[in-house]
């Protein structure tokens, strides 16, 4: 084993969760950190969304900090799992669009052992050698180490608890079998006794049970099972045991030996020749295409639709997914491996629902179905119905393996299901099938990352991959992981030598990507085609709206807005798309298109440049309204540009909601601005966005919204914006304390102010600059420039500017020790947040005035005051200033004789703490600090000397390790 082998983690999920390297055990932490690891390990290489990630450990009781405990649980993690060193980009557990992917190469999985010893014992049988299969299957029994999962919480935990403590009764079943076909049947009566005790309507497992009794020389027993069984199906059910079980029965009355080492019952005696009728001429084929190259990436899928067949029915599988995704490849796989299992025949039929060829009818797919099983050549029925007849008595008898290839709905393939028990029934569509009754329903994905390149490696060689690693990492990223597309590129590169992979990435850059994709009458993009056809007038246009979406990621929401259509109409035809597999949905209401469909789509929209005109604007204007109906500035704080679109949104916390399930998308809408030529909007968005963005910590990507929006600052209508632009980037400075940069960006601001005068940005621009000479310890300079603030703000009409700038003022006055000076502009400041309603100023503006009330002694003013501002705050869950008035409430709690309180509410603001990030939060250990010491006040006031000293030597460990970051 190589050194890097040696190196991967060794995941144990057959039992509690164990993580093991080179021999040693780690630490996973707490369960719900567990759950996190889990819920990703079982999803390997799949990008898991945070709602996702949160449903699937939580459930319907998420935690109060919603998303934003997500990164310390991944933080912990990547402790453990990551080599030391390793950046985000490298770790076992990438971060990118709105969710996380485990990258499972670095890994090994009991759980696939345990997939791959099942398969082997399958094949073991289907060769006729039990003993062997018995042996895989003991094994794989062997890997379970308790109840799987033991103890993890959540509900995904819960589901794939069931679902391999089912593989594990499998497994066993199936080791039983084996053993009663060797004749060992004193092993294996005891378990069979059990588990018929724990499946009392188990038919096949009676029917082992009683054949491993009466091998064991207890007839009388078995007949026993038999008689008890069918009573109690009588009485509970209703219904009389079925033919196997049946068969079973009589053959142990015969004495019959056949019945014991074998699975099957013997055939019944032949009748004479004289009452016998004769049965039709039938001929054994099998009809399964060529299974060209091999399969990448599908070994899930794969063993899913070769697992187990129903017991005494026919086992229906669907796979569905979009064009070009590998769905025909599977299926035919699947077949060709389970073929040797349907000794009657191999079945193959194409619906062409997506083909330029004349699409089957059922008509004409029955008719050559019946004929492929028979010899015969007379006429048949040209009624369905009659067909349907024909073909269930032709096949009632047979056990049949039927794989029916690019199905458009249940219609087509309903008539085509065989009568025969333990038929089996592979469907492949680009729509979900809902109609049909299936066991097992596989939507396909595309290929991760690492097996696109492999795929690609496969195609053109391994050498000529290897010479070009980063560019045929690019291409795979190109062809959007779909199996279709990596074949016509491979293709391409295969028949002109003299191309590198660099070349082809260079000539599939921008919209040219589709136009690459093609060889011969191969085409990605007449593949897509073929599906938007098909659709009906409304879900073309609906399709073609969708490829101008400005996000990747969006609800019904967007397409409401770009369509014209009422939200609940919109959605009808959203899922319509999702069934035709042209839109994924990732979570339940949210909707995207794979890069290439969105290709697609934008092609077509692009045809239609009056349509994609009107929608895009839509779109912009309805993100628009969001950010400014979200921001703490207030409908005044935006006097320029279109007002919000009528009842979209009625409150701000509704706003911010939206807009928090964008994730990270949010920048990438000003860059779909700009890159459609509307620089009004992609200022006006950058402008809006910043505030939402620097209260969440997200500096980059309100720089990077403004930065995006500055460069075309000049193409704007609207004059106010290259003022309002610096200006943001002013203010996301100094929440960063950048004061440098800020300073910079604010003269840019006095600069453009000399010659384009604006009341409103200038009263912005001496709040900003107030706030930074107030970080800068000059109170003077910031009283003389929230004094400006103040005046300008006012006669402009911007309640938040004033209320910002009187926040600073009343804080500089305090810092100066002007308490009552203070007081009046906290007080005047919490005038102006009630005016525009926005519980964080409002609270920020009372949290302050505390600090002076409890300078002066007042701690029932300052009580009251912290009491209100944690309940506002609390609402826009502001951690900071929840975690800064909680401590300070406890302050107040002990300088009026209540130390006890004063521990608890200390400790609630450490648990308020601990939901904000040292990354995005620069106050982070000053605030840990300041409640530490706090707290540790509070318990020499107790007495708990031990518990005091442990807190102040924590705040000193704190200011030593902050220290060294500098």
């Amino acid at each position: 084993m190589g050194a890097q082998q040696a190196r991967r983690l060794r995941l144990m999920l057959l039992g509690p969760v164990q993580l093991w390297r080179e021999g040693g055990r780690l630490s996973l932490g707490p369960v719900r950190r567990q759950a996190v690891l889990v819920a990703l390990a079982l999803r390997p290489g799949v990008l898991v969304s945070h709602q996702l990630l949160l449903d699937s450990v939580w459930g319907d009781d998420p935690p109060r900090t919603g998303r934003s405990v997500l990164p310390s649980y991944v933080y912990a993690l990547r402790q453990e799992l990551d080599v030391p060193g390793s950046g985000p980009e490298k770790s076992l557990i990438r971060g990118e669009r709105g969710g996380y992917r485990l990258v499972s190469d670095g890994f090994t999985f009991d759980v696939t052992d345990l997939a791959e010893l099942t398969d082997a014992a399958r094949r073991a049988r289907a060769a006729g050698d039990p003993a062997a299969a018995a042996e895989l299957l003991a094994d794989a029994m062997a890997l379970f180490d308790g109840e799987p999962l033991a103890g993890l919480p959540g509900p995904f935990a819960e589901q794939e608890r069931e679902r391999l403590l089912n593989r594990r009764r499998e497994a066993h079943v199936q080791r039983l079998e084996c053993l009663v076909d060797l004749g060992r049947y004193g092993e294996v009566v005891d378990d069979l006794t059990e588990l018929c005790a724990s499946s009392p309507y188990d038919e096949p497992l009676a029917a082992l049970r009683m054949r491993a009794l009466s091998g064991s020389g207890r007839r009388g027993e078995a007949l026993t099972v038999f008689a008890d069984l069918s009573r109690l199906l009588r009485t509970e059910l209703g219904v009389s045991p079925g033919d196997a079980l049946s068969e079973v029965h009589g053959a142990i009355l015969r004495g019959d030996p056949v019945i014991l080492p074998g699975t099957s019952a013997p055939a019944p005696a032949p009748a004479p020749a004289s009452t016998r009728p004769p049965a039709p001429a039938r001929r054994v084929v099998n009809e399964l295409p060529g299974d060209a190259g091999r399969l990448i990436g599908r070994e899930t899928e794969l063993a899913r639709l070769r697992g187990a067949a129903i017991p005494g029915a026919v086992t229906v599988r669907t796979v569905d997914g979009p064009a070009g995704v590998g769905k025909s490849a599977l299926v035919v796989r699947a077949a060709r491996e389970l073929s040797g299992e349907y000794p009657d025949g191999c079945l193959f039929v194409d619906l062409r629902a997506h083909s330029a060829q004349q699409r089957q009818t059922p008509v004409r797919t029955l008719q050559r179905l019946i004929r492929s099983l028979s010899t015969e050549t007379g006429e048949l029925p040209s009624d369905l119905d009659d067909l349907v007849s024909v073909w269930r008595t032709a096949t009632s008898g047979l056990r049949l393996l039927l794989v029916v290839d690019d199905a458009l709905d249940a219609d087509q393939v309903r008539p085509l299901l065989p009568a025969g028990a333990g038929s089996r029934v592979l469907v492949a569509g680009r729509r979900r099938l809902a109609g049909l009754d299936a066991d097992l329903r596989i939507t396909l994905e595309p290929l991760t990352a690492d097996d696109s390149v492999s795929l690609l490696a496969d195609i053109i060689g391994s050498q000529r991959s290897d010479q070009e690693p980063d560019a045929v990492r690019r291409l795979a990223r190109l062809c959007d992981g779909l199996p279709l597309a990596l074949r016509l590129a491979g293709s391409r590169l295969q028949s002109r030598a003299a191309w590198t992979v660099a070349h082809l990435v260079g000539r599939m850059a921008g919209e040219g990507r589709l136009g690459e994709l093609n060889a011969g009458d191969r085409s990605v993009e007449t593949a897509f085609q073929m599906s938007y056809e098909y659709l009906p007038v409304a879900q073309r246009r609906a399709f073609r709206v969708l490829g101008v979406t400005p996000t990747v990621e969006f609800d019904a929401l967007t397409p409401a807005a770009m369509l014209g259509l009422p939200h609940a109409e919109t959605e009808v035809l959203l899922e319509e798309l999702v069934d035709t597999s042209l839109v994924q949905q990732p979570q339940p209401g949210r909707y995207r298109l794979h890069d290439l469909v969105r290709a697609h789509a934008r092609r077509l929209a692009h045809a239609t440049p009056g349509e994609t005109a009107g929608a895009r604007e839509a779109a912009l204007r309805l993100h628009l309204g969001a950010a400014r109906m979200a921001s703490d500035w207030g409908a005044q704080g935006f006097p320029t540009g279109p007002r919000p679109l009528d009842g979209t949104f009625t409150t701000w916390q509704e706003a911010q909601s939206w807009l928090d399930a964008a994730g990270g998308e949010l920048a990438d809408v000003v860059a779909h601005a700009v890159s459609a030529g509307d620089a009004d909007h992609a200022c006006w968005l950058a402008e809006g966005l910043t505030d939402y963005f620097v209260r969440q910590g997200r500096y980059h990507e309100a720089e990077t919204a403004v930065e995006t929006a500055l460069a075309h600052v000049d193409e704007t209508t609207d004059r106010r914006m290259p003022l309002a632009l610096w200006n943001c980037l002013g203010y996301t400075a100094i929440h960063q304390r950048r004061y440098a940069r800020a300073r910079t960006c604010l003269e840019q601001t006095w600069k453009l102010l000399a010659d384009h005068p604006d009341v409103h940005e200038e009263s912005r621009a001496h709040t900003a600059m107030g706030a930074m000479q107030l970080s800068l310890g000059d109170a003077g300079s910031a009283i003389r420039h929230t004094n400006e603030g103040i005046a300008l703000a006012r006669s402009a009409g911007s309640d938040w500017v004033a209320a910002t700038a009187l926040i600073i003022q009343g804080l500089s006055y305090y810092f100066d020790r002007q308490n009552e000076q203070a007081l009046a502009c906290f007080a005047d400041a919490f005038a102006h947040a009630e005016a525009i309603g926005r519980p964080r100023t409002m609270g920020r503006a009372l949290s302050c005035a505390a600090d002076a009330h409890l300078r002066l002694g007042r701690f029932k003013q300052a009580k009251r005051h912290l009491r209100a501002a944690v309940v506002l705050v609390d609402q826009v869950s502001d951690f900071f200033l929840c975690a800064r008035s909680l401590t300070r409430l406890g302050t107040a709690e002990q300088a009026d004789g209540d130390p006890e309180a004063a521990i608890v509410l200390h400790h609630q603001a450490l648990r308020q703490h601990r939901s904000l990030s040292r990354l995005t939060e620069p106050s982070y250990d000053w605030l840990e600090m300041d409640i530490r010491a706090r707290l540790g006040h509070a318990y020499l006031a107790t007495g708990r000397w031990r518990q005091a000293e442990r807190e102040f030597q924590t705040v000193r460990d704190i200011h030593t390790r902050s220290k060294a970051d500098r």
